[in-house]
């Protein structure tokens, strides 16, 4: 089969394999890493509480799915992620920030980088001490129970946070895909194995008709086809290039596009919106006045916390958009080589043309992704079926979908370079 054939090719390209060889055995590392406790705390506790649908069930979400075992690499990604969406955010109040970003290239790029580790530092030593408190107003006993077995564990998940960071990093850079993405990733595929036992276990004992089950899988297959169909969807721009001598030679005459994707961010929106949601719960924790106040967030059938959730996602996907496609700067390179869009005037024109179109396909695009997000958390309970039963929400679907489609790209662009056919027709 063309596939079997696709897969065979992608491992005879040595530096794929390597990277693909190199990734895997992070990801190996960082779920053994989840399986080793932190000193002072009662592992079968804690999975009582994380394994509910509260805070501590989302929060397991994005920190790989370790959280569960309260292992030493619980906080996973989440100092990260909410130190980049700080950052972020600064860049559109600080010029400076974002000068650096924008004009002084990769040593700028680098130099925001590690600023976003120091913060990922200090962020993740409040977010230790925010578990330990919130562990402790949810009964959970810290034994022995001295202030010393609280600074331990406060290092110990710190520790484990800037380890989770390197791995991200060195799968980044020398693996394949982005790291912090597929952590994350892994730790949702992981709850595959059990999530099939205990469906199977609710079929058993009655508890999940078979008619309800065919529906609901039913239904996911069409959100999972909608998701593949709206992350690969392109808007294809037509550009010719002028013709041009060049000593004895003529270059250009060519007609071809450049592709605009209907999601430019990816799966970011959705994993800021979902880190950002979780701010009032932290503040909770430690202001004992916001905790139904809090609660009323982390109830996935509640209006504000949906709502919240939609916008939010629209904010990103516009953000990052923005911030990830410079319309200024492709048509500046467009006119440096010679091409233009055919009836659209070079330069500031071609810039504005482009800006118009990233305008008109952001926003069905961020709509689309809000509706999926906010989509499972009305339908699961209409239709008396509880979202922990099941093996992803819609948050999750829409990750592991976008982390899949973003690594087949990457690796579709090394078997193209070496004049393979990739695994994208």
């Amino acid at each position: 089969m063309a596939i079997f054939e696709t897969i065979r090719n992608a491992w005879m390209i040595k530096d794929l394999r390597r990277r693909v060889l190199l990734t895997l055995l992070f990801l190996v590392l960082f779920r053994l890493g989840a399986f080793i406790p932190v000193p002072g705390v009662d592992v079968a506790e804690i999975s009582k509480i994380a394994s509910s649908a509260g805070l501590l069930g989302i929060l397991n979400l994005f920190s790989g799915g370790s959280l569960l075992n309260f292992g030493l690499l619980s906080l996973g990604v989440l100092p990260y992620i909410n130190a980049s969406i700080i950052l972020n955010l600064l860049q559109m109040v600080i010029p400076r920030l974002k000068e650096m970003a924008k004009e002084e290239g990769e040593a700028g790029r680098r130099k925001l980088a590690q600023w976003t580790r120091y913060m990922s530092v200090g962020l993740g030593v409040l977010e230790a001490i925010f578990f330990i408190v919130y562990l402790e107003r949810s009964g959970v006993p810290i034994l022995p129970d001295t202030f010393l077995t609280r600074v331990v564990i406060t290092l110990t998940l710190t520790a484990g946070a800037l380890i989770t960071l390197w791995i991200g990093e060195v799968i980044t850079e020398k693996g394949i895909g982005n790291g912090v993405s597929l952590i994350i990733f892994v730790g949702i595929v992981a709850r595959l194995l059990p999530g099939v036992i205990e469906m199977v276990g609710l079929i058993g004992s009655g508890e999940l008709p078979v008619p309800e089950l065919v529906l609901v899988l039913a239904i996911s297959v069409l959100i999972i086809a909608g998701v593949v169909t709206a992350y690969t969807a392109e808007r294809k721009v037509p550009v010719q290039y002028a013709k041009r001598v060049v000593g004895r030679r003529m270059y250009g005459g060519q007609s071809t596009f450049i592709p605009l994707r209907l999601i430019q961010a990816g799966v970011l929106p959705i994993i800021f919106a979902q880190a950002v949601l979780m701010l009032p719960v932290t503040l909770a924790g430690f202001i004992p006045g916001l905790q139904g106040f809090a609660e009323l967030f982390y109830s996935g059938t509640s209006w504000p916390y949906n709502l919240l959730l939609f916008f939010l996602i629209i904010f990103f996907t516009y953000f990052y958009t923005s911030i990830s496609f410079n319309p200024t700067e492709l048509a500046d390179n467009l006119q440096k080589y010679g091409g233009f869009v055919p009836g659209v005037r070079p330069g500031p024109g071609t810039a504005t043309y482009f800006q118009r179109i990233l305008s008109h396909i952001s926003l069905p695009a961020a709509v689309f992704l809000g509706i999926l997000a906010i989509l499972p958390n009305f339908f699961m309970p209409l239709l008396g079926v509880s979202g922990t039963r099941f093996l992803f929400g819609g948050t999750s679907i829409l990750i592991v979908i976008g982390v899949a489609l973003e690594t087949v790209r990457q690796v579709e662009a090394f078997m193209v370079m070496r004049h393979y056919e990739g695994f994208l027709k």
